[in-house]
């Protein structure tokens, strides 16, 4: 319905001359719009950075880990050994595989000792790396001969982020009470305790943590990517005859890559969509807060509709111009509501990318603004149809003896 200049004037009018009960509507309708938009663009922020972690590279791997879902490196239980490597080597559909070890770091430099994660991996089969897919930052990756080198997070480089100095390269740090130096840096993941990992190759994990019964963390292999599931089915089969298990008892699990980040998607989905529910619910009661409005309004106004249907107005007329006052009340709301969402996710993405939690940054599609802005004001002009309708057939004499 198309409403006349002069009647959204009138409209405009009355909702000026109504303005605390205005702002209230606007207000309860712009808060549950900002909060949806906030989580939205969280949301699509989140599926931006695992659409990107799981692009290219990872479509043809395949991770063996602990069943227990345990961090790599704390679980002294559950052992990958060379057994295990040569089994998955041997499969089927495996093209090549290769052990990557986690461990606990003790981590010195310049009187400062700090505990994260050192990760080693094979660099004549550096799959692992091709996984992650991180660039070189400063200096350079590690070579075959690096058994006394490492390549460090991104925080490493800036002050007070691990250390209170900077690191750089060439300097010398302790790993475990072993002098290592340090050749590069990788690139920003966004993650802390990703930006915080210690690169080395497996020789030199072998030297550091030489007293202890080393075992990999994990298996990567890369595999035949048109035949994944069977090519798992044969994994799991292979490494089952390499422990002596039996089908169904199995410590481990082998996962694609790609249904590793799914899994985690699922849950993030769960977690959005409560979230989105309860943001929704808090716009619909704003709908029956802004219907409740219009329906005061129409008691309030009953001899002027009467006086406005007196002198000549349809009833499509007077039904447009409640309904055109409830959509202008959603419209500006939706308007606020999206402006001071877009303020809230940035500023939060800016705290975020300060704490390292770059990953974690809002999305700000076009689409996204345009979306609620619509949404807000088609729900205040459904909350306002039933108000409309009860003023357009209202009796212009019953109205104009209304008290």
């Amino acid at each position: 319905m198309i409403i006349g200049k002069e009647s959204a004037k009138y409209s405009l009018k009355n909702l000026s001359h109504r303005k605390a009960r205005s702002f209230l509507t606007i207000l309860s309708i712009f808060i549950g719009i900002a909060t949806v938009f906030i989580f939205i663009s969280f949301g699509l922020g989140l599926y931006n950075y695992v659409n990107e972690t799981m692009a290219g590279s990872s479509a043809d791997k395949a991770i063996v880990q602990g069943r227990a879902f345990s961090t790599p490196g704390l679980d002294d239980t559950f052992r990958l050994e060379e057994k295990d490597l040569r089994a998955i080597e041997r499969t089927r559909g495996v093209w090549e595989a290769s052990g990557v070890y986690f461990k606990i770091a003790s981590v010195e430099f310049n009187d400062e000792i700090v505990y994260t994660f050192a990760m080693g991996y094979d660099l004549k089969k550096p799959i692992i790396m091709d996984v992650f897919n991180v660039e070189i930052e400063e200096g350079r990756e590690l070579t075959s001969s690096d058994k006394n080198k490492v390549v460090l997070g991104y925080n490493y480089m800036i002050k007070d982020k691990i250390f209170s100095k900077p690191v750089k390269l060439n300097d010398k740090i302790m790993i475990n009470g072993k002098e290592m130096r340090v050749v590069g840096f990788f690139e920003e993941i966004g993650s802390p305790p990703d930006d915080a990992q210690i690169y080395m190759i497996n020789e030199a994990i072998e030297e550091v943590y030489s007293e202890e019964n080393n075992s990999y963390g994990w298996i990567v292999a890369r595999i035949d990517a048109e035949n994944i599931e069977r090519t798992i089915e044969d994994m799991e089969k292979s490494l089952r005859d390499a422990r002596g298990q039996e089908k169904g008892e199995e410590d481990f699990f082998v996962q694609s890559f790609n249904d590793m980040i799914e899994s985690y998607m699922t849950i993030i989905n769960i977690i959005v969509g409560f979230i989105l529910l309860i943001a929704f619910i808090s716009v619909l009661v704003s709908a029956v807060n802004t219907a409740n409005t219009m329906i005061t309004s129409v008691l309030e106004r009953t001899r002027e509709i009467g006086t406005i249907k007196a002198i000549g107005a349809k009833n499509s007329e007077v039904f447009g111009i409640f309904l055109f006052e409830s959509s202008f009340l959603g419209f500006i709301a939706g308007v606020i509501g999206v402006l001071l969402g877009w303020g809230l996710s940035a500023l939060g993405g800016a705290i975020l990318d300060n704490l390292g939690w770059g990953f974690l940054a809002p999305a700000f599609p076009i689409w996204l603004f345009v979306g609620c802005i619509l949404f807000a004001t088609i729900s205040g002009a459904v909350s306002g149809v039933a108000p409309a309708l009860r003023a357009s057939r209202i009796n212009v004499v019953d109205a104009l003896r209304y008290e």
